[in-house]
């Protein structure tokens, strides 16, 4: 593929752009120094394994995308990505600033 077919793949996979109600971006504490980044709330409009792809590429991380019963899909990344995830979401217009809510120690 070249740079322009990356490029022009969306995220979302419907018309509707956004979410009307928060993103929560939590960080939860394993083992020792090792922590988890869940984040969870994007609109069902968007494909949340390209968001992950591109997140997992973008910050040099592993990651997956968990379904739960009560709270949806849910994304986890590797490692206190707390503050790279909410400034990649506001710079790819999937969420707006003031929709975000980070969580954690």
């Amino acid at each position: 593929m070249s740079d322009i077919d990356i490029l022009s793949v969306p995220f979302e996979s419907s018309p509707r752009v956004g979410s009307k109600g928060a993103v929560h971006v939590r960080v939860q504490q394993r083992n020792g120094r090792k922590c988890l980044t869940t984040v969870q709330g994007i609109s069902k409009n968007f494909s949340y394994n390209k968001i992950l792809k591109d997140l997992k590429k973008e910050f040099c991380c592993n990651g997956n995308v968990v379904e739960d019963l009560e709270l949806g899909q849910v994304m986890q990344l590797q490692g206190d990505q707390r503050k790279n995830v909410a400034q990649f979401l506001t710079q790819r217009g999937i969420v707006k600033k003031e929709q975000i809510k980070l969580h954690g120690f």
